[in-house]
């Protein structure tokens, strides 16, 4: 287990390749040693940090919840992050090219939770239990590793390249709905460039849900409550994005989320 100064000063350089907009390697490659839990570790300084500054948390969010993704990293279950303050943007609202580094974004949805969920052993019918509302979202990620290659632990160390998201202004309640069967289109200045289906995230996004409030559990970490947001998974692919470009996802009952892409606010 990598020792406390190396955790701070890891994280330390994480967050300062954010704020200065600087692709970084991989920290696994100086690092060989790293687990995951010092990967969670570091992420937890960062979160600190943040803090620090006056950012709060607005929404924890779960990473590689696709089979493929999971196969492809070599991992039993998914990874999470968190969605800070600062990286909200309103529906209809733009993405600035400047602040970010490499920026992709993937169509999701979000739960809002009603009660509290506490691990352990949390299943998917206690978070439908718990469940007040669903949102549809765009999510852009933006690893900071160059060329978006990254190990586990990079990316779980790197906030699971969390970076902005725009949340729909459609907020559903769950009874009814099959939410394992949501459909959404993703649109690049009106031509259709990813779709997908909310079974891509383990079958059913609430087993996401439950899955990180288990994963909370385990690692000690404050439990979910009654209010949080949370975004479950992409069930789209992850796009690049370009200045110029118009971003529209429409989900099956939760309608349309929209932004532009601009180079920059001036």
């Amino acid at each position: 287990m990598a020792n406390v100064a190396d955790i701070q000063s890891i994280a330390r350089f994480l967050h300062n390749a954010e704020k200065e907009r600087r692709e970084v390697t991989s920290i696994a490659a100086e690092y060989p040693d790293l687990t995951v839990e010092d990967a969670y570790r570091i992420q937890d300084e960062i979160v600190r940090l943040k803090r620090a500054e006056g950012h709060q948390v607005y929404a924890p969010k779960m990473g590689l919840t696709s089979q493929a993704k999971m196969k492809q990293m070599n991992v039993k279950e998914p990874i999470y992050g968190y969605i800070f303050d600062y990286m909200v943007v309103p529906n209809g609202g733009e993405i600035y090219l400047d602040e970010l580094i490499h920026p992709k974004v993937e169509a999701e949805i979000a739960f809002v939770l009603g009660k509290d969920l506490a691990g352990p052993d949390v299943t998917a019918e206690q978070v439908l239990e718990a469940t007040s509302h669903i949102v549809p979202v765009l999510e852009i990620i933006d690893s900071r590793y160059k060329d978006f290659k990254f190990t586990l632990t990079d990316v779980i160390a790197d906030n699971t390249s969390s970076s902005r998201v725009v949340f729909g202004n459609r907020l559903r309640k769950p009874d009814g709905v099959e939410l394992d069967l949501i459909g959404a289109t993703m649109a690049f200045n009106g031509e259709i460039k990813a779709l997908g289906a909310t079974a891509a995230v383990l079958g059913h996004p609430a087993n996401s849900i439950a899955m990180l409030a288990n994963m909370l559990a385990r690692r000690k970490q404050q439990p979910l409550k009654a209010g949080d947001v949370i975004l479950s998974g992409g069930i789209t692919e992850a796009i690049m994005l370009t200045a110029g470009d118009y971003v529209s996802a429409r989900f099956d009952s939760l309608g349309e989320v929209t932004f532009a892409v601009k180079a920059s606010r001036g």
